[in-house]
C-alpha cells in the first residue's frame, strides 16, 4: 500500500522520526542509503513496516503487513502534522538559533503506549547502550520479523501477552533486572487501558499509577505515544545540565531546569529539544558511566 502527503510547511522526516529510534542497532528503525526511513509497528490492526522518503512532490509512504492501512493513515500523525507550535515565543539566542536552524522540527505521535513504554523503562536509571543492548536481544528473540521487504534485522514489537511471558532467566540474558522487568510485565496487564487513553494527562495518570513509572518515564512515553510537547523529561541524567549550560551558561538540577523552562509552559519539551539541537554542553568533566554487564551465559 501506498500514499503520497504533502506537508503544510517545513518538515524534516529524519528529525520527526529520530526520537523513535533507540540506538544504532535498534531493530524497528532503519535508515537506508537512499534516504528513506523505515519503521516496524504493532498497529490496532496488527504488525506492519513502513518506508518513509522524501520526493519532489511531497512525503511517500509504503506500507506492509496487517497494520498497513492503519500506519498509512496515521502517516501525517507519525510526522507531526497535528503539531502545533502557535504559543511557542522564544525568549533565549540559544534556541532561536536552534530553531532557525531546525525549521523542520515537528514533534510526531505514534498513537502506540507500550512500544514507547517497554524501552522507556528499559533506559531507567541506566546509560543507553545498556538499555538498548537489552531491546536489541529481546527483540531478537521475542519480536516478529518485519513484514514486507524491510532490511535484514528487522523487528516488530510483540503483543503484550508476550512481555507478561518472558521468563526471568530472559531478562536475565538481556541485561534487565528484576525491577525493570517486573515493571513491563506489569504494564503488559493494562496494556488495553493504556492504548485507550483519550489524553496525554489520562495516559500520564494511569502510567504513574503503575508501579515502577514514574514521573521520566511518563513523560519520555507521552512524547512518542501522544507527541506532547510539554512534558518534560524530569530526572533526566543530563537534561537539566544541559538545559543550565544552554539558557544561562551554568549547569542547573531538575528545579532550576523547570524554572528555566517556566516562560515556555505549554512547550517545555519542545525547547528541551531545541536545547538538544543547540548542540551547546557544559565542559566534561570525569570519566562517563559505564554500561554493566550482569549477564551470565
Amino acid at each position: 500500500m501506498e500514499r503520497r502527503w504533502e506537508p503544510d510547511g517545513p518538515l524534516d522526516v529524519g528529525l520527526a522520526l529520530q526520537p523513535h529510534k533507540r540506538g544504532g542497532g535498534d531493530p524497528t528503525w532503519r535508515r537506508t542509503p537512499d534516504g528513506a526511513v523505515w519503521r516496524t509497528s504493532r498497529t490496532p490492526d496488527g504488525p506492519c513496516t513502513l518506508r518513509v522518503s522524501v520526493k519532489a512532490d511531497g512525503v511517500h509512504g509504503q506500507a506492509w503487513g496487517p497494520g498497513a492501512g492503519w500506519a498509512l493513515e496515521t502517516m501525517p500523525a507519525l510526522l507531526g502534522a497535528d503539531d502545533d507550535p502557535s504559543g511557542f515565543s522564544v525568549r533565549h539566542e540559544a534556541l532561536a538559533e536552534a530553531a532557525r536552524r531546525h525549521p523542520g522540527l515537528r514533534i510526531g505521535r505514534t498513537g502506540r503506549v507500550m512500544e514507547a513504554l517497554v524501552p522507556a523503562v528499559l533506559e531507567q536509571k541506566v546509560v543507553g547502550q545498556e538499555a538498548w543492548r537489552a531491546w536489541r536481544w529481546l527483540l531478537g528473540r521475542y519480536g516478529e520479523p518485519a513484514p514486507g521487504p524491510a532490511p535484514e534485522g528487522m523487528r516488530v514489537v510483540p503483543e503484550p501477552g508476550v512481555w507478561r511471558q518472558i521468563p526471568s532467566w530472559h531478562w536475565h540474558r538481556a541485561g534487565a533486572e528484576a525491577v525493570r522487568a517486573r515493571t513491563i510485565a506489569t504494564a503488559a496487564w493494562h496494556a488495553g487501558k493504556l492504548e485507550a487513553a483519550a489524553t496525554t494527562q489520562e495516559l500520564d495518570r494511569l502510567l504513574r499509577a503503575l508501579p515502577g513509572v514514574g514521573v521520566w518515564t511518563s513523560a519520555e512515553v507521552r512524547q512518542r505515544a501522544f507527541g506532547d510537547p510539554d512534558a518534560v523529561s524530569v530526572g533526566d541524567f543530563h537534561l537539566a545540565k544541559l538545559v543550565g549550560y544552554a539558557l544561562t551558561g551554568e549547569k542547573t538540577d531538575d528545579p532550576g531546569m523547570m524554572r528555566l523552562l517556566e516562560p515556555y509552559t505549554g512547550h517545555r519539551h519542545r525547547a528541551t529539544v531545541l536545547v538538544w539541537l543547540s548542540g551547546l554542553r557544559p565542559p566534561a568533566r570525569g570519566p562517563r558511566m559505564a554500561a554493566r554487564d550482569y549477564r551470565s551465559f
